[in-house]
């Protein structure tokens, strides 16, 4: 009997195992090759997202910077006394200190000041309108200001008004009267002012002058004649600084607030021409009159989440990402910056080159196995240091590593990118409290009304006679030369580790033990007094040979429980510390002239350094509002 063969395939052993390799090491490489793409890809967004949030903030700050500079010229104004008093009329001093605020403030179009006895006082830098402008107001050739004066004729005569325009040296080129029918008391930025909870920003409207969109920012006058300043705020200049910040092609940026009103936008000009009647608040476009590529929904889902980095897509499948910032210094009148970027722009050359480049990687890993595993285990390494990079970023630490250099042109951009937001994120950083940044991101606390009980130690100085040395100077020189000496004292504040909690005034309150927890606070507090007063002798020994009054410090200093924390509101918050220990510390500030010393600390802070510094007993007191007796001593030096 035959027993028919069976058929089977065969293999050699050899044959399988280069089969089994090849298929192993494609698959690997594959996958690496896949794998890095993808790692490349979130990498991407990431970046974008990075990038674009610190593209909004420095925008967001410029706009912030912009109301606060004229936030600061209008408390300058409220302060003066001719202002308190109203001797508007004549006061050539006043005139000039207004044109140079304005000259100074591109975004500002005039500052004026109302009565409640009708007087008014309005300077206009009308070389920011346009000719046609001009011809409205009648102005001459030459004419740079215009002066608007409401003023009483004789103590006790009618109110006149006159309107005189001036050149560039504030010299009068002509003289015109009227209106007669404007009364400062019945306008929405005076009435307002003085209401309960009042917003610094009035409601956005289009300027009758100008046909610009603006605001008004306004400040009750609280000492003196009762009155209001204020400035008008053009929204042109944050509109021509979004233009310049819009990335790429078909990027965009522009500013809104919460009724959803467009205020700046790149296109915002043209829109305005285009409007038949362009001055009232009703003809300002909404979000759905701007919005070509959904960023409506990235709005929305921001408001929802509270999440500023937003990606989504147009509707054509295009991605998007975007970066919301909220305008701080606008405070009730809610304004928002957003941002917006399509990916495939953002880093366009590492899009459109992936595809041809993973097609080469295929073709080179079925030739030469091992060099496409080097390649893929090369390029897996230049992501992984950049990845670590961008986390160091996300984390405020901030290394050294030079940047990145590839041979492979969309790494080498991808690394030139890393590289320049690193530089961006730690410039920026230099602005905020960043030890208070810094432990919250470690420990991953949300930001939050409240607070804890901790030790800390608290100090307070005030410049002796301030307002007396300065009042007669150049508001300008004061704030130069106070600037000056805010940044030595704080200077060394943070060399010893503490944290400058608030300026009042001309006084400086200090603290230690916090945010960030330190042993020995209490020394590094004194060893940073006595620093100060230094420092402070040094800066006064400049202030004389420049012919300025010196500055003579006094200081407090105490040690004790406190609470720490969050206080204001929550769009608003403010990390400080409250209770006895701070009471008492500025209490011992203000002791320091009773007694003639310069440094007085409380016997708490004298038991805790005694073996380091010299003390020299002062008194026992019972400071009011305290139970007990405290007895101080003042602060002469270190021991060695």
């Amino acid at each position: 009997m035959t027993v028919p063969a069976r058929s089977r395939f065969r293999i050699g052993f050899r044959t399988s195992i280069i089969a089994l390799f090849v298929g192993v090491v494609l698959t690997v490489g594959l996958a690496l090759v896949y794998l890095s793409f993808s790692r490349v890809n979130t990498i991407i967004r990431t970046a974008a997202s990075s990038y674009l949030s610190v593209v909004a903030q420095a925008a967001t700050d410029r706009i912030d910077a912009q109301l606060k500079s004229v936030h600061d010229n209008l408390d300058i104004l409220r302060g003066i006394t001719s202002v308190q008093s109203a001797e508007i009329k004549n006061n050539p001093r006043l005139n000039i200190l207004l044109a140079s605020m304005l000259r100074n403030n591109k975004q500002l179009f005039s500052l004026y000041m109302g009565y409640e006895d009708g007087s008014f006082l309005e300077m206009d830098l009308i070389d920011r309108t346009g000719a046609e402008v001009k011809a409205r107001f009648g102005a001459p050739n030459g004419a740079r200001f215009r002066l608007f004066m409401i003023v009483k004729a004789g103590e006790f005569g009618p109110l006149q008004t006159t309107t005189a325009f001036l050149d560039d040296a504030l010299q009068p080129l002509a003289s015109l009267s009227g209106p007669v029918d404007f009364d400062p008391r019945v306008r929405p930025w005076y009435r307002g002012a003085f209401e309960a909870n009042a917003s610094l920003l009035t409601e956005p409207y289009i300027f009758y002058e100008t046909g610009d969109i603006g605001y008004t920012l306004r400040m009750p006058i609280v000492e003196g004649q009762q009155g209001v300043v204020a400035g008008d705020i053009l929204l042109s200049e944050a509109e021509a600084m979004l233009r310049k910040q819009q990335l790429g092609h078909s990027g965009l940026a522009f500013l809104f607030d919460d009724a959803d009103r467009v205020l700046a936008h790149p296109e915002m000009s043209r829109w305005l021409e285009a409007t038949s009647v362009p001055n009232k608040l009703s003809e300002l476009p909404r979000l759905s009159d701007v919005d070509t590529i959904g960023a409506t929904a990235a709005i929305k889902a921001w408001r929802q989440t509270g999440v500023e980095q937003q990606f989504f897509d147009d509707g054509t499948g295009r991605a998007y990402a975007a970066a919301f910032r909220p305008v701080e210094m606008a405070g009730s009148a809610n304004l928002r910056v957003g941002f917006f970027a399509p990916l495939d722009e953002f880093y366009a050359e590492i899009e459109q080159e992936k595809r041809t480049l993973f097609i080469l990687a295929f073709c080179f890993v079925i030739a030469a196995v091992p060099i496409a595993f080097w390649i893929g285990n090369k390029l897996s390494l230049s992501l992984r240091i950049l990845a670590r990079e961008v986390d160091r970023i996300q984390n405020f630490r901030f290394s050294s590593m030079p940047q990145l250099h590839s041979p492979i042109r969309e790494i080498d951009d991808l690394g030139r990118s890393v590289f320049t937001m690193r530089t961006l994120v730690q410039t920026f950083s230099n602005f905020v409290p960043k030890r208070l940044v810094q432990q919250l991101v470690e420990t991953g606390t949300a930001m939050q009304l409240g607070g804890e009980r901790r030790e800390a130690t608290i100090l307070f100085t005030d410049v002796e006679n301030f307002t007396g040395m300065t009042e007669n100077e150049d508001p300008t020189r004061v704030m130069l030369y106070t600037s000056r000496y805010f940044a030595a004292i704080s200077d060394v504040i943070a060399t010893h580790q503490g944290t400058v909690d608030k300026y009042i005034g001309d006084a400086v309150m200090g603290l230690w033990n916090a945010p960030i927890e330190h042993s020995n606070h209490v020394a590094q507090a004194c060893a940073a007094v006595l620093d100060c007063v230094e420092a402070n002798r040094k800066l006064n020994e400049e202030f004389e040979r420049e012919g300025w009054p010196v500055y003579k410090t006094r200081f407090g200093l105490h040690v004790g429980d406190v609470m720490i924390g969050n206080i204001g509101s929550p769009d608003r918050m403010n990390y400080t510390a409250l209770g006895a220990t701070v009471n008492l510390a500025s209490r011992l500030e203000t002791l320091n002239k009773d007694y003639g010393t310069s440094v007085l600390v409380s016997e708490a802070v004298k038991e805790r350094v005694n073996s380091l510094f010299l003390f020299r007993s002062v008194a026992r007191i019972k400071p009011k509002g305290f139970a007990a007796e405290v007895q101080i001593y003042e602060l002469l030096g270190a021991r060695d």
